[in-house]
């Protein structure tokens, strides 16, 4: 059996804002009625996190649980834990409308910090990223550049991103350009001087 790896393998770029392969992370998307309180209650019960509201992310990838879609959420969890982790969501949904599916090597996620961290993803993503608009807790389905990511804020300096393995290094390549020293707009940070 092969070691997993991730699709950018430990790559790191240095800029106004640091860009971070954030390694082998688990991802578990869970398909289901989140207005239901037997499929709320069992998503508690396993993972430990309420289901979150529209828009909001709970934790963040070393552990946590976004809101992806009206029926649709993302467990983040350690790589190895991924699959027993779907096993025990699966017999607590039991006969409820679900699906729950391992995602872990079909997505990767990528770290972002620095003052200008609002700036970087501005420059791609059709979003509010105004403090006030878009807060650490919040998430947003969308697109960098032409390709669909999923982004939220860790703290005010610092943000996590996952999009499909398939376009990675074209993601973290664009974040790259994107964060290089001398690149910031500084509408949102002030710029390094």
């Amino acid at each position: 059996m092969s070691d997993p790896r991730t699709a950018l393998q430990g790559a790191h770029f240095a800029g106004d804002v640091t860009v971070t392969d954030a390694g082998l992370i688990g991802m578990i998307s869970i398909r289901g009625d989140q207005s239901d309180s037997g499929f709320r209650s069992a998503i508690r019960d396993v993972t430990g996190y309420d289901v979150p509201d529209q828009r909001e992310m709970r934790g963040d990838a070393t552990g946590g649980l976004a809101w992806m879609s009206p029926d649709d959420l993302m467990l983040f969890c350690g790589h190895a834990q991924a699959n027993v982790m779907a096993d025990r969501l699966t017999a607590a949904l039991g006969d409820a409308r679900n699906m729950v599916t391992v995602l872990s090597d079909a997505r990767a996620v990528i770290r972002l910090h620095g003052a200008s961290v609002r700036d970087v993803l501005a420059k791609g993503a059709p979003v509010d990223l105004a403090p006030g608009k878009f807060e650490p807790g919040s998430i947003r389905r969308t697109r960098l550049g032409q390709v669909a990511v999923a982004f939220w804020l860790t703290g005010q300096d610092s943000a996590e991103l996952v999009c499909f393995r398939s376009v990675a290094e074209f993601v973290f390549d664009w974040l790259s350009v994107a964060a290089a020293y001398g690149a910031s707009v500084a509408y949102h940070a002030k710029p390094l001087t």
